[in-house]
């Protein structure tokens, strides 16, 4: 949540944009973020929006945070999520959304590796 916070000030904001294109310049990279295709590398060879439904990115969480010893429960940990979806999704720079021509992937039913591969598979299928 704080992290969403931050990067809903503008200073900030542009601060990152000018370090993130800079890091990205000679190509070859992998970003992640929610606004990666949008805003930072709109001009990206490849683009994928990243999906899954609220209840499994809610139990995710709930599971990363349990392992780190937080004492949470999987409903407030599934408010969170819904509150930084609106948070992210309504503020007024770069807000979430997917970016023009990015291909979806609904990873709801899908481990890391299934998602990974599924990434690679495409990449390799357009090059």
């Amino acid at each position: 949540m704080l992290a969403s916070r931050v990067s809903a000030s503008p200073a900030v904001r542009q601060a990152l944009l000018v370090l993130q294109r800079k890091t990205g310049e000679k190509g070859g990279i992998v970003a992640e973020g929610r606004d990666m295709g949008t805003v930072v590398f709109p001009g990206a060879e490849f683009k994928f929006f990243l999906t899954a439904s609220v209840e499994e990115r809610s139990r995710r969480r709930y599971l990363e945070l349990v392992e780190k010893g937080e004492r949470v429960s999987l409903e407030d940990v599934r408010k969170d999520v819904i509150r930084r979806d609106r948070q992210d999704t309504d503020r007024p720079v770069a807000p979430l959304r997917p970016s023009e021509g990015a291909i979806f992937i609904d990873s709801s039913n899908q481990t890391v590796s299934e998602v990974v591969d599924k990434i690679a598979e495409i990449i390799e299928q357009g090059k």
